[in-house]
Parts: structure tokens; C-alpha cells; sequence
């Protein structure tokens, strides 16, 4: 079983702490108290959606970019296809991420369809066999934000769970580095719904490559209960539940439950969730929210409280555009130009956060970096 090189990873991948000596890559807001209450292994960075801040998401292309520039995990979200194969789509609606409506061939395939409660109209990935998903090409998805990106459009495939962990293992034998993988299941109670299953497929796909244990390099994450409850039974990998900001996991709604997000970050919550799961990822503001001009708040206790209970925490999604930063972290007034991104990442990683999702890997491995090399 391929397991991760880097004890830090390894201790995060299994929900155990290591002691090392956590800093603060800003430097300014870091104390001798701060740092001695947390120390932990070494923060892991992930590459939300490959290196998403560089090229269209949830491509081979930026997923090779996050390896490159230097990310502990990169980040596949997982759909299924007509044919039961898992492709990483953030969703399973795909006229944002290919161009699939400029294809005149599966212009009959435009629907609507009810995901999670909403509607949505567009073309669906378990419309599609592969074959025909491998016709489309990729586009960035959010192009005002990310113009650079868009010398892309139209050049990458959508790849399948499985081309995502064959470019891992050739990366990993190319540089000898350990490298995490982090899938996370999209929408499992909608596709459970229409008889596409992908808990079966990702851990056989795990499995398949030596990523089924307990150490393995890799985790499995959902904003739903009970799949990962499901997941809990087939195989051993580590599993994240992801918490979002308000509202409830759709599987919960569903069946009636009562349980909310705000409930998950609880004491009784986090306790419920040690129960199945070996780590905990709520929205980054739950951490530490924004003030209302913008600028960050108060840190909370939540990342003390579970890791008392022994869940390591990670944070979504930091993201370097001014737009996406505290406005204290801005640089000049282009919405879209990078700021500080260690001016955010700082204080959550001083307020005990063990890992963080970036669009930007190589400015997060240099802020981690630098974390913790100033009280090293």
C-alpha cells in the first residue's frame, strides 16, 4: 500500500497530531501563547481543484501544475457518468466547465433537473457515456475572475477518477515525492437517485491503486453524512466531513434528521462526526469570520475543540484574488489582482487550523512554508 513519505501528511491522513512548531507566515499577529497552545504537524496544503488559480479546474493540466508548484494533495471532484465511471467535475451541470453547449451534437441533451432542492438547467455528466464526455474539451470556469485562464479553453479533457490517480503514481515515481489525493463525492444522495452509486466505484478505484488503508495518501471528503457513514464500511481511508456555512447536508434534509451545519460544529456535533469520520472541514468561517467591513474577526475556539476530540481541521477555500481577501489582505484595487494570501492564511493556521485548500499552491506552500520556518 502506497502510504505518505512525509510524517506530517501521514499523521493528518490518519487524524494524528505529531508536535512540531507551527508559526505565523505573516509574523505580525503571531504570540508566544498562540504558539505554544498549538502545536501540531506541519499544515498541509491542498490543491483545491488541481492549481485552479493557474488553469481550467479539474484537469490533468491542473492537477500536474499543483504537483509541481508543490501541493501535499490535490483535490478531485467526483461524478459519475451514463456508464458509471467517476470524472472529476466540481459538478455534474457542465455548460460552466466544457463547451458543451457550443456543441451543436448534444444540443438535445439541455435539461433541467432538480440537484439537492434546486433546479438547474444544462447538461448533466450521467447524460453522457464517457465516449462522449471525452469528446468535449474544458473551459475556465469563472473567466471574469481568471481571463489568463482562459488561453486554455478548449485544449484538456475531462479525465476520469482513475486518469487522476495514474498521473499521481507517475508523478510520484518522476519525482519521488508521496503525493495525497483528496476525492470528494458530489451530490451522492441525487446520484444514489438515479441508481449511480459512486461510494462502490471510488473505493474499488482507492483500492485498485493502494490507497484503501487507514495511512494511506489519501482522503475522502463529502458535505453529506450518511455516504461517508457508507464509506466507513467499504474501506479504510481516511474520511473528511466538510461542514458548509449554514444550512444543512442535503442528506440530512432528506430524511429529517435536524441536523444542521451549525450543529456539526458543536461539541456534540464533532463528537458525532468522530464517530466515522477522522477529520473535520467546516467553511473558513466558522474559524475566523469576517467583520463587516470586510476585514477578519475574532478566532473562535473550534479548532481547539476538536482537536480535543481528536479531529484534525482544514479550511476552504483561500483563494488570492483581492476579491476573495480580507481587506486588509488587498493589494492596490484591482478586484482580481493577487493579494496577500499569507495576510488570511496566517492567523487561521495561529488559530490551530492543521490544513487548507488554495487555488494557488505555490503562493501556499510559501506561506506554510514560511509559517513554519519562522520559529523553527
Amino acid at each position: 500500500m502506497r502510504t505518505l513519505t512525509l510524517a506530517a501528511a501521514a499523521a493528518f491522513a490518519a487524524g494524528t497530531l505529531l508536535v512540531a512548531n507551527p508559526a505565523s507566515a505573516a509574523a505580525t499577529t503571531t504570540t508566544a501563547v498562540q504558539a505554544a497552545k498549538h502545536k501540531h504537524a506541519e499544515p498541509i496544503v491542498f490543491g483545491h481543484r488541481g492549481a485552479s488559480g493557474y488553469r481550467p479546474e479539474h484537469t490533468l493540466e491542473a492537477y500536474d501544475l499543483a504537483i509541481q508548484q508543490g501541493a501535499d494533495y490535490i483535490e478531485p471532484d467526483v461524478v459519475s457518468t451514463k456508464d458509471r465511471v467517476l470524472v472529476a467535475r466540481h459538478e455534474n451541470e457542465i455548460s460552466g466547465t466544457t463547451d458543451v453547449a457550443d456543441r451543436p451534437e448534444f444540443a438535445g441533451r439541455k435539461t433541467t433537473k432538480t440537484i439537492d432542492g434546486k433546479a438547474l438547467t444544462g447538461w448533466f455528466t450521467e447524460d453522457f457515456t464517457l465516449a462522449e464526455l471525452k469528446t468535449l474539451r474544458a473551459v475556465e470556469r469563472i473567466p471574469g475572475d481568471r481571463p489568463a485562464n482562459t488561453a486554455y479553453d478548449g485544449l484538456f479533457e475531462v479525465p476520469t477518477f482513475d486518469e487522476v490517480l495514474d498521473l499521481v503514481d507517475a508523478k510520484e515515481a518522476e519525482t519521488g515525492r508521496t503525493i495525497g489525493v483528496a476525492p470528494e463525492t458530489k451530490h451522492p444522495t441525487y446520484f444514489d437517485s438515479i441508481g449511480l452509486s459512486m461510494e462502490e466505484p471510488l473505493a474499488k478505484s482507492l483500492k485498485r491503486h493502494g490507497l484503501g488503508g487507514k495511512r494511506a495518501a489519501a482522503v475522502i471528503q463529502s458535505f453529506e453524512v450518511d455516504n461517508l457513514k457508507d464509506l466507513n464500511r467499504m474501506v479504510a481511508t481516511p474520511l473528511v466531513q466538510l461542514v458548509d456555512f449554514g444550512g444543512a447536508p442535503y442528506d440530512q434534509v432528506v430524511a429529517g434528521t435536524g441536523v444542521t451545519n451549525d450543529f456539526l460544529v458543536t461539541d456534540k456535533g464533532l463528537r458525532s462526526i468522530r464517530k466515522y469520520a477522522d477529520q473535520v472541514a467546516p467553511y473558513k468561517y466558522y474559524f475566523i469570520p469576517r467583520n463587516a467591513d470586510g476585514t477578519l474577526g475574532e478566532p473562535t475556539d473550534l479548532a481547539d475543540r476538536a482537536e480535543r476530540l481528536g479531529l484534525p481541521t482544514v479550511i476552504w477555500t483561500m483563494r488570492a484574488e483581492n476579491k476573495n481577501l480580507p481587506t486588509e489582505c488587498r493589494i492596490g484595487t484591482d478586484p482580481i489582482a493577487i493579494g496577500d494570501l499569507g495576510c488570511e492564511v496566517g492567523p487561521y493556521l495561529d488559530a490551530g487550523v492543521d490544513a487548507f485548500f488554495t487555488d494557488h499552491p505555490d503562493l501556499g506552500v510559501a506561506v506554510r512554508d514560511a509559517w513554519v520556518a519562522t520559529n523553527q
